[in-house]
This record gives C-alpha cells, sequence and structure tokens, in this order.
C-alpha cells in the first residue's frame, strides 16, 4: 500500500517534525502510524507514554488520532521511528507551568501505587506523595488506583523531570473555605447536630459542618462528669447547642447540657411536698447537707433537719456518700430549689412502725402503745 501512494500526496519528513498521524495497527509491543509518509511510522511501546505499559492497547486503539515527533528516519531501511511521548511531554510542561503559577485545581486519574505515594500520568510522570493524598492519614493506598482525584502542582522543575502534586492542598483549601461559611453562619443560641471527633481530658471535639467545636467537660451533662467517655464516644451524633462564636480564632464553643431539657426540668411533678424519697448524701456544709435526688437534682437538708436531737455539724450525723431517707418539705422548680428533712422521715417511718406493731397485738392491747413502750416490749422480748 505504502509504495502504491500518489508521491505527490506525501509529506516530507525530518528528524525532530512533530506531526499528526492515525494508528493503523497495533502489534508486538509497538504501533504502526499513518503519518502521510511513503510507509507506516513506528512509535515503540516505551515511546507511548511517560508511564510504563504493558500492552499498547492501555494506551490507544487503532483509529486514534496522534501527534508524534519524528524520533529517527531512514528511507533505505524504510524505517520511520515516531515517539507520542516526547509531544506529549512538551505540551504537558507548558501546561504544568501555567497551572503551577495560576494554583488551579485540575483532575488526574491514579496510574499506580508505589512506596510512598501515588503515580499520574499528567504527560510527564507525575507524584503525589502519601502525606498529600488526604487532610488525614491513610494507612492502605491499594483502592486508589484508578480514581480520579482533584489537584493542584506543588512543585515543578522540569530540568530535574520532576513533578509534585498535591490533593492535600485542595481539600485544605475547601475546607477552610467551608470554615469560613460555618463561622459567619453559627449564632450563640442555635440548636444544631454534629459528630463526635476526639475526646481530651477537657472535653470532647465536635464537627459542626467543617467546624470543630468544643464541648467543655462542664457541658457534657447536667451531673458531674469525671470524664467525657463517660457520656460520648468518637462517631457519636450529638445534639449541641452553640454557646459561644470567635471567627477570628476559629473557636466554636459548644453544649450538649444546654441542648437537652434540665434535670429540674418537671421536677415538680416528680417531687411533691410530704413525699418520703430515697437521696445520697453529696456536699456537706456549716449549715446543712445537700442531698441528691437524682443526677443534676439537690435538696438541702438544713442542719434542724437533720436528727431528732441538737447537733453542732453535719458531720456528727452524715458523710458523703451516705444513703439517706428524706421528706420533701418544699419543691421550688423555678428557683431550683427543694427544701428535705432526714428527721421528718425517720419520725414518719418511726410512727408507721408503732401502727404495725399495735395491729400485731390485737384488740386486746386497748389503746395500743406509746413508741416507748413498744422499743420496751422489744427488747424483753429479745431477752
Amino acid at each position: 500500500m505504502d509504495e502504491m501512494r500518489d508521491m505527490t500526496d506525501l509529506v516530507a519528513l525530518h528528524k525532530g517534525d512533530v506531526v499528526k498521524g492515525r494508528i493503523t495497527k497495533i502489534e508486538d509491543g509497538q504501533v504502526f502510524v499513518d503519518v502521510g509518509y511513503k510507509f507506516d511510522g513506528v512509535i515503540p511501546i516505551g515511546e507511548l507514554s511517560a508511564l510504563r505499559v504493558e500492552s499498547p492497547s492501555d494506551v490507544v486503539q487503532v483509529g486514534d488520532e496522534v501527534e508524534v515527533r519524528v524520533q529517527r528516519i531512514n528511507d533505505e531501511e524504510g524505517k520511520l521511528v515516531l515517539s507520542k511521548k516526547a509531544v506529549d511531554a512538551e505540551k504537558a510542561w507548558e501546561r504544568l507551568q501555567q497551572l503551577f503559577e495560576s494554583q488551579e485545581t485540575f483532575e488526574v486519574q491514579v496510574a499506580d501505587v508505589v512506596k510512598g505515594g501515588l503515580v499520574a500520568d499528567v504527560g510527564v510522570r507525575a507524584f503525589i506523595p502519601a502525606s498529600l493524598v488526604e487532610r488525614h492519614f491513610v494507612e492502605d493506598f491499594s483502592g486508589y488506583k484508578g480514581r480520579t482525584l482533584r489537584v493542584k502542582v506543588a512543585e515543578l522543575d522540569r530540568s530535574d523531570n520532576k513533578v509534585i502534586l498535591s490533593q492535600k492542598a485542595v481539600l485544605e483549601e475547601e475546607y477552610q473555605q467551608k470554615k469560613e461559611e460555618v463561622l459567619l453562619r453559627l449564632q450563640p443560641g442555635d440548636i444544631i447536630t454534629g459528630k463526635v471527633q476526639r475526646l481530651t481530658n477537657f472535653g470532647a471535639f465536635v464537627d459542626v459542618g467543617g467546624v470543630d467545636g468544643l464541648v467543655h467537660i462542664s457541658e457534657l451533662a447536667w451531673h458531674r462528669v469525671e470524664h467525657p467517655s463517660e457520656v460520648v464516644k468518637e462517631g457519636d451524633e450529638v445534639t449541641v447547642k452553640v454557646l459561644k462564636v470567635d471567627p477570628e480564632r476559629e473557636r466554636v464553643s459548644l453544649s450538649i447540657k444546654e441542648a437537652t431539657p434540665g434535670p429540674w426540668s418537671g421536677v415538680s411533678e416528680r417531687y411533691h411536698v410530704g413525699d418520703v424519697v430515697t437521696g445520697t448524701v453529696r456536699r456537706l456544709v456549716s449549715f446543712g447537707a445537700f442531698v441528691e435526688l437524682e443526677p443534676g437534682v439537690e435538696g438541702l437538708v438544713h442542719i434542724s433537719q437533720i436528727a431528732n436531737r441538737r447537733i453542732g455539724t453535719p458531720q456528727e450525723v452524715l458523710e458523703p456518700g451516705q444513703e439517706v431517707r428524706v421528706k420533701i418539705l418544699d419543691v421550688n422548680e423555678e428557683d431550683q430549689r427543694i427544701s428535705l428533712s432526714i428527721r421528718e422521715a425517720e419520725g414518719d417511718r418511726n410512727r408507721r412502725d408503732v401502727e404495725r406493731y399495735n395491729e400485731r397485738q390485737g384488740p386486746s392491747t386497748g389503746s395500743g402503745v406509746t413508741l416507748g413502750e413498744m422499743f420496751g416490749d422489744l427488747f424483753k422480748n429479745r431477752h
């Protein structure tokens, strides 16, 4: 076919010329290209791509139009050696220089996973170090081959044939932009949802749409918390209230407890004057004892209501952690105050003991016995 071509239609070729052609055949690790010369040129597999390829068909197909550079020409031997890689590289360096200067984001496909990072073909071999792939640490990159990434040119050195790309730079830029938008949008008092990212001794960091806000340990729950892990764990979806926003310092203060009904909400429906309940002594002060009825709800037993006898300090009778029975004297939900009495609770119990004792003795006891008589009988029975 080449010999039958009209000589007037043939192009004149010289080493270094860049011409367009169409692929006519792929075989034996090489590609045949019709560039309008008296015989087809050949692109060796090593001149197809900046990266190593297993088969020419991984890069081109029969019928594809390609732009190539004449590497060697020998009419006597009928050899025309071409390079697609050389033309791609020349164009690539020009484009990469523009992208590097403008810091424009563009897409690349990961061609291979190698030690220390990823490799992409951008007309020349480009490397994405492991540290520049994501904002977070990645242990295994095996799933990245074939993926399309959005990157920026991080480093460029044509003399050293060095191209370093970064997807992390793109992600960081987007993260900062999103953070600024969120910081401007958030307002104190907002009730929003977020995800717990990490725990520290002093609180929990919660992602609220691109910004990590801090829930201080004192804002995790209405009751006392020794460590955040008692209330939340990493990955939990939580509802929080925005307490404070500082866009300049990029800080957001959040509260989980303020986003939930307080323990005092509805307390007047749960506790009524005259009720006798069990609580735990939490604090002793000079004027009385604070008794916890439920997490976050404490009532005061005034020193005069601790015992039937006169005492100098609550410590004479009580100690922190002690479980006690108390009678509700007063409930003030609005001011979050409950007045309690250990003395009256014990008095009520003693009176009930007398009533039950009299019931067991039957009608023959007449009008019944006094509290002192009851305990006297019990004492005699034990002897």
